[in-house]
């Protein structure tokens, strides 16, 4: 499954912080195409809070992803059952940005996007040229089977914050994810090793690992930033989560806290002793993966889409299992089971689009009890909206994922630097990363590198900066 293209780097990275984006100026302030064309509204009512136009058409762009495009045709049907006169143009494509920036430029966006992918569009390009529309009146909406709750009322901690700029709702980021460490149950019974929730005892379980004739770890050495998810997650765990909201905000120095550098200390390790599996470096994250699932390595870090996406190369009875990074020590401000958890894949509708309010009723349709329940059943992911998973039959690896969020609780944690500048983890943490863990440079120059990147972004006064509030 293609559904880590949301992770790679676009081809087309910073394309509306370049010249696309003085295009993208004239789309947002009215410029050409086909603005003048006829904008759907029907009447609101306690039955049609959103005001939809019963008999509007819908057009609806999918990323052709790991997800596929099964879910959408479902939630579309979904949406045509409740109003039958509504036609729906559905299509999908892997270049986003390729495919729906001309029309962008010229005013005629389709109602729904989903920007995922490879060529995603650069979403501080999408904010601050005002190319989206406001999804506030969604979460006020009443949820369409969730009885006297709003939208919001139904959705996971963090999932309307994500999706935030400036205190506006703009992005529906749809998916619920978990991001740790991955290793295979069935091996680690067989073996007889426990995993390890010190950092100490890691470093302990990997000499006996390698020791066995395995390597302890691999990555996606062409994608090295997925590596710099565990680090990070060391540093917050190990500083509590002022060290994300350092980051986020572009803090002086925040890439070379005390915390930072005993993270990158700590990983150091297993890039000196020689624990991660030779050749890692020039694989890209389907090869470091599949290297995985055979056996070749112990340990990889992933988000919760990874059993999904190698469901057709994982062995039987391999129980892919998420657990948190290990803890420093006894002085970590967060506990041992503290874990990301964050939303993804994300949805919007852009502010020119035809039919808004039919964008916001898709949305809605989307996070029903019943819309939600149905992609977790197509696809094996977990969604934003609270309970969905209940009474859905889970895979062994999100079974271990839903384990993991409940064991974590209050104390989950994120980041959102890398959704407010996306060039910053795409670029310049993703280089940096390949230097550090390929042995090319140490732990100072390794945060060295991030903190010139962030600086270089916190200058740059043609971007906008965001302010996450703690």
């Amino acid at each position: 499954m293609n559904r880590r293209d949301i992770l790679r780097r676009s081809a087309a990275a910073g394309l509306l912080a370049t010249p696309a984006a003085g295009l993208l100026s004239g789309c947002a302030t009215g410029g050409g195409g086909d603005n003048d064309a006829e904008t759907y509204q029907g009447t609101k009512s306690a039955q049609n809070p959103l005001g939809v136009k019963e008999d509007a058409p819908l057009e609806v762009v999918i990323f052709g992803g790991g997800f596929g495009e099964e879910y959408a045709k479902a939630h579309e049907a979904m949406y045509t059952e409740k109003y039958p006169k509504a036609k729906i143009k559905h299509s999908s494509t892997q270049e986003i940005s390729k495919t729906l920036q001309p029309r962008f430029v010229d005013g005629s966006p389709p109602d729904v996007v989903n920007n995922s992918g490879t060529g995603q569009i650069d979403f501080n390009g999408l904010v601050s040229q005002n190319a989206l529309a406001d999804l506030g009146e969604l979460l006020a909406a009443p949820s369409l089977d969730a009885p006297g709750k709003t939208v919001k009322d139904t959705l996971l901690p963090g999932a309307v914050e994500i999706g935030s700029y400036d205190g506006k709702f703009l992005v529906l980021n749809y998916t619920y994810t978990a991001y740790g460490i991955w290793y295979s149950n069935k091996l680690f019974t067989e073996r007889k090793w426990e995993y390890a929730k010190t950092w100490e005892e890691h470093i302990a379980l990997c000499k006996q690992i390698k020791a066995a004739g395995i390597a302890p770890w691999t990555y996606a050495g062409l994608h090295p930033r997925y590596m710099s998810w565990p680090l990070i997650s060391t540093a917050i765990k190990f500083g509590g989560p002022s060290v994300a909201l350092a980051l986020d905000n572009l803090e002086p120095n925040a890439w070379k806290s005390d915390s930072m550098k005993a993270a990158a200390d700590a990983w150091h390790q297993i890039v000196k002793d020689k624990y991660i599996l030779e050749g890692s470096p020039g694989l890209d994250h389907k090869q470091s993966q599949t290297a995985w699932c055979q056996g070749k390595a112990a340990f990889i870090s992933c988000g919760s889409w990874l059993e999904s996406e190698q469901k057709d190369v994982t062995p039987a009875g391999f129980n892919m299992t998420i657990a948190p990074t290990p803890s420093l020590g006894s002085g970590d401000k967060l506990p041992f089971e503290a874990i990301r958890g964050t939303a993804g894949e994300p949805f919007l509708v852009p502010a020119k689009a035809r039919n808004v309010a039919g964008g916001l009723e898709y949305f809605r349709t989307m996070l029903s009890k019943k819309g939600a329940q149905d992609f977790t059943r197509k696809v094996a992911s977990l969604t934003v909206v609270a309970g969905a998973s209940e009474g859905v039959e889970l895979p062994y690896g999100l079974n271990t994922v839903v384990k993991a969020l409940d064991a974590s609780g209050a104390n989950g944690f994120n980041w959102v630097y890398n959704n407010y500048y996306r060039k910053l983890e795409r670029n310049l943490v993703d280089a940096a990363c390949g230097e550090f863990f390929s042995g090319r440079i140490g732990p100072a120059e390794f945060l060295e590198q991030c903190q010139k990147g962030a600086d270089s972004i916190a200058q740059d006064s043609s971007i906008k900066k965001y302010k996450r509030a703690a």
